[in-house]
């Protein structure tokens, strides 16, 4: 009886023992483009930019790549910090706040004229990565003028390479994509102004 006690006692520590450990997630964030030399010093206005829209495949915890024209891939253990429609918001949010110097951009309503107020929408059509190669970003975006006035549209399309294999990379590359939706955002704010 005690033999046996000990036996399964053994067999245990050997199964938990083969076990090892789970891989560990690893979490990653967009972040704003380095500062350009593209700004323009605008009078103050409140620029709101609205929760940008993605496409179902990619607005997902899991950091999705492009595997052939045909397949992707969702790695369960490279994720999202947070959920990636709110970070590009902020991406862009801080872009156009660097792009347009004078402007309050926020994602939230703020105090101050609702006469100057211009809403921002970005609608992103595809957000594609193959790491080591190049990440894709198509947004299409609105201005809607102070007072429901004219709205100024356009569509980016960028191809930024990636300059690694990681996901550190990919994120990197995805950071100054947007960058430069910002930047025809920007220009078009200023253009307008």
């Amino acid at each position: 009886m005690r033999s046996s006690i000990l036996i399964a006692a053994m067999s245990a520590l050997v199964v938990v023992g083969g076990c090892g450990t789970s891989p560990q997630a690893n979490f990653y964030t967009l972040a704003p483009a380095a500062a350009g030399s593209d700004m323009y010093t605008v009078r103050t206005i409140n620029v709101l930019v609205l929760p940008v829209t993605l496409p179902d495949m990619v607005d997902r915890p899991q950091i999705v790549t492009r595997v052939s024209a045909n397949q992707i891939h969702f790695d369960e253990y490279e994720r999202w910090a947070d959920p990636l429609n709110g970070q590009i918001q902020r991406t862009i949010v801080a872009d156009l706040a660097q792009a347009l110097n004078g402007a309050r951009v926020s994602a939230y309503m703020q105090d101050g004229d609702p006469a100057m107020l211009y809403r921002v929408r970005v609608d992103i059509q595809k957000f594609d990565a193959s790491p080591g190669d190049v990440v894709t970003v198509e947004a299409l975006w609105s201005v809607l003028r102070p007072n429901n006035a004219a709205v100024l549209s356009g569509r980016t399309s960028v191809h930024e390479p990636c300059e690694g294999a990681g996901y550190d990379a990919v994120t990197a590359a995805y950071s100054a994509a947007l960058g430069a939706v910002s930047h025809d955002v920007a220009t078009a704010l200023h253009a307008a102004l």
